[in-house]
């Protein structure tokens, strides 16, 4: 069930992650 739980965490946090780089790029091209 923990390693569960951690699994889900990384998931979040790459997908927060992905979208904040993708925010800077687009603020960079701008």
């Amino acid at each position: 069930m923990l390693l569960k739980v951690d699994k889900m965490a990384k998931k979040v946090a790459k997908k927060k992650a992905t979208k904040k780089a993708k925010k800077t790029t687009k603020k960079g091209k701008r």
